[in-house]
């Protein structure tokens, strides 16, 4: 496990006025605690924790104990799973405005390795902290369903879109879902291997898929590492 770049404990009623500033947070409405006052924030006294990983460092590993769910401020994180053979495969990427280790609320496990893609912050909210606020605020409650179903939902479409279809289809698949929220004709991409991961593709297979949609000009390389790419032509990213 790689270490924790740095980790500024936040008192909650300094987190909403404070330091981590939650009342202006740029991706407050998507993030778990959008529908919340600030009645409901003086009802807690546990710290939430800022926290900032470098790239491929262990946000938290598939079985260890669920200390907190985190919201993801800003970077991309990959959720791994080992399959019975032994295998890694990437069963999810979540991006600025998700919420990781949602598992947390139901189990004392999480069911994954949660690993940064990029430079990554997040916030952790101690499981304490969700189940006061969950038996005391109904929004929140709601909001909690919502997210899980939100979750669960995602998965699926993950599951449907990725692992199904020809290695053109998946690769296209990918890159659409890879598109920002700010702007979608930007696809923001990883390493070929961890897309390979996640699309059960060889890494050679993903290099030449990603290099014909560049030949065909349906895609246009935007920086020298291959991670960013403007996404030309939408209809066609899929097709045979």
């Amino acid at each position: 496990m790689k270490k924790v770049e740095s980790m500024i404990p936040i008192k909650t009623e300094s987190a909403w006025r404070g330091t981590s500033d939650c009342r202006n947070c740029g991706i407050r409405e998507m993030v778990l605690f959008a529908n919340l006052n600030e009645h409901d924030f003086a009802q807690i006294h546990a710290p939430i924790d800022d926290l900032e990983f470098s790239q491929g460092a262990m946000i938290y590993a598939e079985g260890s104990t669920a200390q907190g769910v985190f919201t993801l401020r800003s970077g991309i994180v990959k959720l791994v799973r080992s399959t019975v053979d032994g295998r890694q495969r990437i069963v999810r990427v979540l991006r600025s405005g998700d919420v990781i280790g949602l598992e947390a609320l139901a189990s004392a496990q999480y069911d994954s390795d949660a690993i940064a893609l990029t430079s990554t912050s997040v916030c952790r909210i101690p499981l304490g902290v969700i189940q006061k606020l969950s038996s005391g605020s109904p929004r929140l409650l709601a909001q909690l369903m919502l997210k899980w179903q939100q979750t669960l939902k995602d998965a699926d479409d993950w599951l449907a879109d990725l692992n199904f279809g020809t290695a053109r289809q998946r690769v296209g698949n990918l890159v659409l879902k890879m598109r920002t929220a700010e702007n979608s004709a930007i696809s923001m991409l990883f390493s070929r291997e961890d897309m390979g991961a996640m699309l059960d593709l060889k890494l050679e297979t993903v290099s030449r898929e990603i290099s014909r949609l560049v030949r065909e000009e349906t895609i246009e390389p935007l920086d020298k590492q291959g991670r960013i790419y403007r996404v030309c032509h939408p209809e066609r990213i899929t097709a045979h």
